[in-house]
């Protein structure tokens, strides 16, 4: 009896999770839309297809990367919005809101829908995730991000091997690689990282988690 309690009860939470996903605000602005990169969007990516990205992409990140079932774990976020500005660089997170370069949309050559795809998860997480209250190094901040787009299934062609680069913090896939590796010592290593940095921010979070330094852990990755 104990157990389909136990089993009902993370029914619901989970059912909660969902629902909570559902009710938020999601917005699409254009701003670019007079622009070749604007109109490729519209044309090739669409405010429809976008804001069920960004529905399913809350939903991972949250069940599957964060493990956050219960509300108090997370980040209060009511609405989440995304910008296509005639900017350079990709993309960038500030507060709630994504901005994505209506450049970088002209410009790619390959599958579009799978690339934006893949940047809103990594933009997506930075939305939901902790950062130690700015104590983080921007470099994990960034290989957090990339992990949940590498455990989507979204890792481009070009991103780094596993037990290539030359810092465990050097972010991004790098620091996604290596971010993978220590989850495979401990199945719930970077939600459990991730709870901690809700308050701040130290290195001695590996030796808690894993049991040794991340000096080690880097050393023992790339010559595993």
């Amino acid at each position: 009896m104990a157990h389909h309690i136990s089993s009902f009860l993370s029914f619901l939470a989970i059912l909660a999770a969902l629902q909570v996903t559902t009710a938020m605000d999601y917005t699409v602005t254009n701003t670019a839309s007079t622009t070749p990169g604007g109109l490729k969007f519209t044309n090739k990516i669409g405010d429809i297809y976008t804001k069920k990205t960004l529905i399913s992409a809350t939903r991972f990140i949250i069940l599957n990367i964060f493990l956050q079932k219960r509300m108090i774990e997370r980040k209060d976020v009511e609405s989440i919005s995304v910008f296509i500005d005639d900017m350079g660089g990709v993309a960038y997170t500030f507060d709630n809101n994504i901005h994505v370069s209506a450049n970088y949309i002209q410009g790619y050559s390959g599958d579009i829908r799978n690339e934006i795809t893949g940047v809103l998860i990594h933009e997506m997480a930075h939305v939901w995730q902790w950062d130690g209250n700015g104590q983080a190094p921007s470099g994990l901040i960034e290989g957090i991000a990339d992990y949940a787009r590498l455990k989507a299934g979204y890792a481009p062609s070009h991103w780094v091997q596993p037990k290539q680069g030359d810092r465990w913090d050097q972010g991004y896939d790098v620091t996604a690689r290596f971010l993978d590796y220590c989850n495979g010592l401990n199945k719930h290593f970077v939600a459990q990282l991730n709870k901690k940095m809700r308050i701040g921010y130290n290195n001695g979070f590996f030796i808690e988690l894993l049991g040794k330094t991340v000096d080690q852990l880097w050393a023992e990755y790339k010559a595993s």
